[in-house]
């Protein structure tokens, strides 16, 4: 099976986007980064096949994408959910907020992958459990 996560050949793209985030991904990224929210850890421009997320984290397998005008119209639309469908099919969740959100909200998009972040920690420990039972 081939690499689908973080290919050589996607590096200086995740560098050119770390290099040049929109002011939004950097406002998000302030309260990601350093374990400050839930205590996960995040990175940023993780890619999957050959597209690039703009945050993830890999503990729960949590994908976080900000919109931003490049994302407006029906083609940016359906270009958006066959990329998203094809990331689901690695077990990645997305949550998925506008630029204009974090902008005027970002305390409660915070609040909102905490939330996110603890269901999928308590949906991965059942499973666990699942499994252990049926060793």
């Amino acid at each position: 099976m081939s690499q689908v996560f973080n290919r050589h050949s996607e590096l200086e793209t995740r560098r050119a986007l770390r290099n040049a985030m929109p002011p939004a991904e950097v406002i998000l990224w302030k309260r990601l980064q350093r374990r400050q929210v839930a205590g996960a850890k995040f990175r940023r421009q993780q890619s999957v096949e050959a597209f690039v997320l703009d945050f993830y984290c890999p503990e729960v397998r949590l994908a976080i994408e900000l919109d931003g005008p490049s994302h407006d119209g029906e083609e940016a639309a359906q270009r958006d959910e066959s990329r998203q469908q094809l990331i689901e099919s690695y077990g990645i969740v997305f949550l998925r907020f506008s630029n204009q959100e974090i902008y005027q909200n970002v305390q409660g998009i915070v609040e909102t992958i905490e939330t996110k972040v603890a269901s999928l920690r308590q949906n991965n420990h059942i499973r666990a459990e699942i499994v252990r039972e049926l060793i």
